[in-house]
């Protein structure tokens, strides 16, 4: 029985389509299927497409030409990527219209999301490509792996809560933060990397085109944004205001990674022209944060040229 009083036809029946029979056509492929249900659902009315004896045959054995338009009038162009061996594997399968309706949507729903990854890592424009698998954990024993590991699941971004790191130059606080800001692209969350510098620069220049209530309202809203080196230079008028508004606007609305050389008691020299927009700041910045603490030597060590072999010194004595 089938759904809505359709009647089913028997497969190996001649089907008409207003008034004009059909050749008889054996189940051989899952889009015989979606021929049928186009006969079906169109009765009536005037069809879109004429299929004959030679178009079924045509459909049947090399699908594509025939659904390109159709798939891209529907946005769904990227299923010819894998429909021609999707459909061989069908055929040879002897797979139901479902299982290959499925595989197909199963198909599109990776291409999209893969696009969508590469889309978020595009616009959250990281430095390089830093992940948790690139991390050396063995170099920070005393870090609090526990907390960096529920961190990577990303429930601080459902909390709204920010995310502080600090540490000395080269322990791997950026390192750090772009894996978590990696972690939650991977989770399907947008974000932003910047450095403090930067960050004030880019709200300055809104300011100077008169596009500043814009630029603060976009920033405001990134569900995740990274801000880099915090406090490596101190913020002078009107850059110290500008990311005081922004904090201000993300407080408790979306969370926010900030990465640090200076300690915790140093962060108000970030603002050494007006200590009260500071201690404002720090305060909402520290309130519900979760605190990551980075210690030992410099991972960024210069190359050491190898020695000169004692044959190629050898060599170089005799020449001379």
């Amino acid at each position: 029985m089938m759904a809505c009083g359709t009647e089913m036809t028997p497969m190996n029946s001649t089907a008409s389509f207003s008034g004009v029979p059909n050749p008889r056509v054996t189940a051989r492929s899952p889009l015989y299927g979606l021929y049928r249900r186009s006969i079906f659902s169109t009765a009536g009315k005037k069809p879109p497409v004429s299929l004959n004896s030679n178009t079924i045959g045509a459909l049947r054995m090399n699908p594509v030409p025939e659904l390109v338009p159709l798939l891209k009038q529907l946005r769904l162009s990227g299923i010819l990527d894998s429909l021609e061996a999707r459909n061989r594997q069908a055929i040879e399968g002897k797979l139901a219209y479902t299982e290959f309706l499925s595989i197909l949507i199963q198909d599109e729903v990776a291409r999209r999301e893969q696009k969508k990854f590469t889309l978020r890592m595009r616009r959250a424009a990281f430095r390089a490509n830093k992940t948790f698998e690139q991390f050396d954990f063995d170099r920070q024993p005393k870090l609090n792996r526990t907390l960096v590991h529920d961190l990577a699941t990303g429930r601080y971004i459902g909390e709204h809560a920010p995310v502080l790191v600090v540490g000395e130059v080269g322990v791997g606080k950026s390192h750090l933060a772009q894996a978590l800001g990696h972690c939650a692209i991977r989770q399907g969350v947008d974000v932003l990397f910047t450095s403090c510098t930067q960050l004030a620069a880019s709200l300055n220049g809104a300011r100077a085109t008169g596009a500043y209530e814009r630029k603060l309202a976009t920033l405001a809203r990134v569900p995740l944004l990274i801000i880099d080196d915090f406090g490596l230079k101190p913020l002078r008028p009107p850059a110290d205001e500008d990311i005081h508004d922004l904090i201000a606007e993300r407080y408790e609305q979306a969370s926010t990674i900030v990465t640090s050389n200076l300690d915790f008691a140093e962060w108000d020299q970030a603002f050494p022209n007006n200590r009260l927009l500071a201690s404002a700041t720090i305060d909402r910045l520290r309130h519900n944060a979760y605190c990551v603490e980075l210690e030992g030597p410099s991972g960024r060590n210069p190359k050491v040229a190898p020695p000169k072999s004692k044959l190629a010194n050898g060599q170089k004595s005799a020449h001379s």
